[in-house]
């Protein structure tokens, strides 16, 4: 589970990402809170902030990971981390002298803002050059799961000190955590880094990544995908807080208990996916996308705080689940010169559409109540998943078939697989079952099959399967016979020698 951890410069990125996340979820949360002290209670006011704070990923995104296809990462994300720890420490110097107002709240937010959005993609992009490729869904899981460590202590933490201190004292101690990556990525030994030749280097355009993604159905489905889920059912930082101060008459340290209970499920669905060895199926993510559409939909008719906090847990856990799978999608399936365009423009998608999603549930909790904006939000969930499920039953001509015997369940039925069924009177297709139903799926790392997270035809569960294992193995998954291009063969490169280590060839 934590085997990438043996190597020192993955341990030095996940041990500063830790503390700043921490540091930036004390700062978020306390940030809400002051916005709705500051605001007379509107969940517009938060809208606006949440908005502020994306606006510039929907600009600037694409263009960082052009820098993170033509420059070296490393230095591009200590520039970043330094810029967002200055804009963070002028905003705490404000709210601690007592003159904070609204709009210093959302001028702050647009300049964090600004430096996540360069941030975002090339640390996204970075990780593959911090581990060999057998490594990189177990490092891709684990900065998952250190990203819902802090969001799980993170808030509980701002919590408590709101109460006990001051909304200024947790800004404070914030702004001092976020400042952890810049020493760590300093500390890094640039020569034990795993990267690949650049060829073109000047010539790395967007427009190119754009093209390829468009060739490509299988980053198209997941990309897509998030970004209808990312900008409709991913906007908990507006719909939570205004849910326990409006509609439960919750106190601070009560408000982050929500966002706490949201993170233990997330922190379990993050920790589900870091035994996973090869790429995870489209239909793996399709399920993650149903149930995290039914979970949210089922939290949005909550009768009180209890019943909302329980239910959190799992929509927590697929929300990850599904989060985490598009990105192992992504990530495994992209060639390496286009791996910073294309994870920007997955950045795009699942942050950037983030004003327009917080603004509308902003809008919309505003006129007709909190509750209705998140179960809406799980209902456009699930039926954008719905919709995924078609388009890939199409584009691959699988098909689903119904069994009632021995057991209700579902199957997907490749035309392969079909094929030889017919003629061997044994179906060779995936089953699908619903959860605790035999060799159905119903929970992850659990059987083989569709419709619940943890395993699927070419799709390694945690602690099964088999795909990408040994730099030079070939990324796959169960759908390239189905209507996917062909596996890419990804040969991860050496680390440079010394004599290289501060540049790309």
């Amino acid at each position: 589970m934590f085997r990438s951890l043996q190597v020192k410069n993955y341990r030095l990125f996940t041990a500063g990402q830790l503390v700043k996340l921490i540091g930036v979820w004390m700062m978020f949360t306390a940030q809400d809170w002051l916005v709705l002290e500051l605001s007379d209670n509107s969940p517009g006011a938060l809208g606006i902030v949440t908005a502020l704070q994306f606006v510039p990923v929907m600009l600037l995104t694409l263009w960082s990971g052009k820098l993170a296809d033509r420059y070296d990462k490393r230095k591009l994300l200590i520039a970043a981390n330094a810029a967002f720890a200055v804009f963070a420490v002028i905003f705490a110097v404000i709210v601690a002298a007592g003159v904070v107002e609204l709009w210093h709240v959302f001028v702050a937010a647009l300049f964090l803002g600004t430096a996540s959005a360069v941030e975002t993609p090339v640390r996204q992009s970075f990780v593959s050059e911090l581990v060999e490729l057998r490594l990189l869904p177990n490092a891709l899981a684990l900065s998952a799961a250190t990203f819902n460590v802090a969001r799980i202590s993170g808030p509980a933490l701002a919590g408590v000190l709101l109460a006990l201190l001051s909304t200024p004292a947790v800004f404070l101690i914030s702004t001092a955590l976020a400042i952890a990556p810049v020493f760590t990525y300093v500390r890094m030994r640039p020569e034990n880094l795993y990267r690949s030749e650049r060829r073109n280097r000047g010539g790395a355009r967007v427009i190119d990544g754009l093209r390829y993604v468009g060739k490509r159905h299988d980053l198209l489905l997941p990309i897509c995908l998030m970004a209808v889920i990312g900008m409709i059912g991913f906007n908990f930082p507006v719909t939570l807080a205004a849910l326990a101060k409006i509609d439960f008459n919750a106190g601070p340290s009560t408000f982050g208990l929500l966002t706490t209970c949201l993170a233990i499920g997330s922190l379990g669905g993050a920790l589900a996916g870091t035994r996973r060895r090869s790429r995870p199926s489209a239909y793996l993510v399709i399920s993650a996308a149903l149930l995290f559409g039914i979970f949210e939909f089922a939290v949005g008719f909550a009768p009180n705080f209890v019943t909302a906090a329980l239910l959190l847990v799992p929509t927590g856990f697929f929300s990850i689940y599904l989060a985490q799978g598009c990105n192992h999608r992504v990530q495994m399936g992209v060639d390496a010169e286009f791996r910073g365009r294309v994870m920007a423009l997955y950045v795009l998608v699942f942050l950037g559409t983030t004003p327009i999603g917080a603004s509308l549930s902003g809008w919309w909790g505003e006129h007709f109540g909190v509750p209705s904006s998140i179960w809406a939000a799980g209902l456009i969930s699930f039926v954008a998943a719905l919709g995924a499920l078609v388009w890939q039953l199409r584009v691959s001509g699988d098909r689903i078939r119904i069994e009632l015997r021995p057991r209700p369940r579902f199957r997907i039925v490749s035309p392969s697989a079909a094929v030889s069924s017919d003629a061997a009177s044994e179906p060779a297709a995936a089953s699908v079952s619903a959860p605790g139903a035999g060799s159905g799926v119903s929970a992850p790392g659990a059987g083989s099959g569709l419709f619940t997270p943890g395993a699927g035809s070419g799709v390694s569960a945690p602690g099964a399967g088999s795909g990408v294992s040994a730099p030079g193995a070939s990324v796959s998954d169960s759908s390239s016979a189905a209507g996917d291009p062909a596996p890419v063969q990804r040969p991860h490169a050496e680390p440079l020698a010394p004599s290289k280590a501060g540049a790309y060839r």
